[in-house]
């Protein structure tokens, strides 16, 4: 019997801790102020001319902004999760400190883009046009920093540290290991 009520007032407290969370979030909804592909009035705000917008702080997971013009917008601040950007005009944008995770970038214009101080881990650039851009600070993964690389030049190259690259790591020589005196 003691086993019940001790198991009761266990349940009860638990119910009386989460009570106010439930009850807030029902009165006042978290709201994410991201564009969704499954809401509407983010479809239509999209179709209009995007060309110089000021797009800041502004978040797009799962959208599809595949061949829009994007040219000379600015996206500082904005969160993109797994969008696609395949084809997109992105030239002369603003996408300083950007969050761009699993995003695609395929055969997009990205000339003069910057993306200084952008995440963009888990983001695919193949056959991306990057002349111009600025990659200053952005935190890539290892093998696409190698695949822009290939087709940089001039400030782009510097900016993507690609000579950083080509160095990559050198092991230590056999007899040279200071860390284990007496092996090797």
């Amino acid at each position: 019997m003691a086993s019940i009520f001790s198991s009761l007032k266990r349940s009860l407290t638990r119910l009386l801790i989460l009570l106010p969370v439930v009850l807030g979030l029902i009165i006042s909804p978290i709201s994410a102020n991201a564009l969704y592909p499954s809401d509407p009035s983010s479809v239509d705000t999209l179709d209009t001319s995007l060309h110089g917008q000021n797009l800041q702080n502004t978040e797009y997971v799962k959208y599809d902004l595949s061949g829009k013009d994007l040219g000379d917008a600015d996206f500082t601040g904005s969160y993109f999760s797994v969008a696609s950007l395949k084809d997109a005009d992105l030239s002369g944008a603003n996408l300083t400190n950007v969050i761009a995770y699993a995003s695609r970038f395929d055969n997009a214009n990205l000339s003069n883009a910057n993306f200084s101080g952008a995440e963009l881990l888990k983001s695919i650039f193949d056959g991306a046009t990057i002349d111009g851009a600025d990659f200053t600070d952005a935190v890539l993964d290892k093998p696409q920093q190698k695949s822009l690389c290939e087709r940089a030049s001039g400030k782009t190259a510097e900016s993507l540290q690609c000579g950083a690259i080509s160095s990559g790591y050198v092991p230590a020589s056999e007899g040279e290991n200071t860390f284990n005196p007496g092996r090797g």
